[in-house]
């Protein structure tokens, strides 16, 4: 079973050069027909979503292991490397930096065409990456926005997102992985813990994870609240509003159902010691949003999430309502786990994984072996595997 969690890195300036591009392009077709030749297209897609994997792949291939740019550069040599062969590998990769990124879905739905794919099987695999995306941007609030996004596919519906964020304040990137295969009878997971693999450079304070299972009653009060209609969504949010600069006394009572305990605000002294109450002032935007979700009243917290308009300010409002008033407190953990994609050598924060480490470079070892590349080539890529 693969690990959890997000990576991050130091964050890059500038571009990559031209003639180390090409060189990517080259070596990363190579090793790609090989990857694929040895294990098929759907493990291959699988193996991407491994952030030690993908990390050993952009080693490889010659870009610095712990920069940002391994991944928006290593995705664009890759994709360019397939280019013309997709339908032979049976691999496909959509999206990108940027602007590129938010031709996702129109890349998906272009080769679900060309190749006659299931309309549900494509209409599945667009939901997949925007859902990905917007879990990222709303669910996990830790100062990152997303900025990268590449959605790597096969025909058989096995999926893999690379996606990628930055944060100006302290000049790092952040990589988010997932991985899956649609299967048109069962849901995707893309709520609870949904992220694989795991490699981080330093860990937040306060972050809102509402992925965590720990923020299982928190999605669960918030679906019940959206689910309660408008008119008690907005009433709540007037609460916060009408005192999150002031403390007095908090009292406690039961409602008709007996189902949460509510908390009566005459002021903010908070139990829950870490929540901080946000600038709710007077916003139709959210309002608008609000009342939308009150009205529509989806059916579980995934569609929520899913609804357009919803974002980050409308989940954290739900989520402070949720905490505050109905005392369901999410998790504020920082959901990436690990310093390096190995471990450390102090055993900081947990000791290296010299299994997983020399699984990968001996797979890497032994696509590199198989390439047509000449011995100095080859010599080269695995000195920067095995230094």
């Amino acid at each position: 079973m693969a690990t959890r969690g997000i990576a991050t890195f130091t964050l890059d300036y500038g571009h990559c050069p031209p003639w180390l591009f090409q060189r990517m392009v080259r070596l990363g077709r190579e090793m790609t027909q090989v990857l694929i030749d040895e294990y098929g297209p759907d493990e291959f897609i699988k193996r991407i979503a491994d952030p030690v994997w993908f990390q050993s792949l952009g080693t490889v291939l010659a870009f610095d292991w712990n920069a940002s740019g391994l991944t928006t550069i290593l995705t664009a040599a890759l994709k360019e490397a397939i280019r013309g062969q997709e339908k032979d590998l049976g691999v496909f990769i959509a999206g990108g930096k940027g602007k590129t990124s938010r031709k996702t879905p129109d890349e998906i739905v272009s080769w679900g065409e060309k190749l006659n794919f299931n309309p549900d099987l494509s209409k599945q695999l667009v939901y997949s990456s925007k859902m990905a995306a917007k879990v990222d941007s709303s669910l996990v609030q830790d100062g990152y926005q997303i900025y990268h996004h590449a959605f790597f596919f096969s025909k058989n519906g096995a999926w893999t997102v690379v996606q990628q964020g930055m944060n100006t304040a302290n000049v790092t990137a952040r990589r988010y992985h997932w991985s899956d295969v649609i299967d048109l009878k069962n849901r995707t997971n893309f709520i609870n813990e949904p992220h694989k693999g795991i490699a981080t450079q330093k860990f937040l304070s306060n972050v809102l994870n509402l992925t965590s299972k720990d923020s299982a009653n928190t999605r669960n009060v918030s679906t019940d609240l959206v689910q309660s209609g408008t008119n008690q969504l907005l009433k709540d949010l007037q609460l916060l509003r009408e005192h999150q600069n002031s403390v007095s006394k908090m009292v406690s009572f039961k409602d008709k159902t007996e189902q949460y305990t509510f908390l009566k605000l005459e002021g903010v002294e908070f139990r829950h010691h870490d929540v901080e109450l946000e600038d709710f002032s007077k916003s139709k935007y959210l309002d608008k949003i609000l009342q939308k979700l009150g009205e529509t009243k989806p059916a579980d917290y995934e569609q929520i999430i899913a609804t357009e308009g919803v974002g980050p300010k409308t989940i954290r409002a739900l989520s402070l309502v949720s905490e505050i008033i109905y005392g369901a407190k999410p998790s504020y953990e920082d959901p990436a786990r690990y310093s390096f994609a190995h471990g450390g050598k102090d055993a900081t924060p947990y000791p290296v994984d010299k299994k997983t480490y020399d699984e990968t470079i001996e797979i890497m070892r032994r696509a590199v072996s198989k390439t047509k590349l000449n011995y100095a080539e080859k010599s080269k890529a695995l000195a920067r595997l095995i230094p």
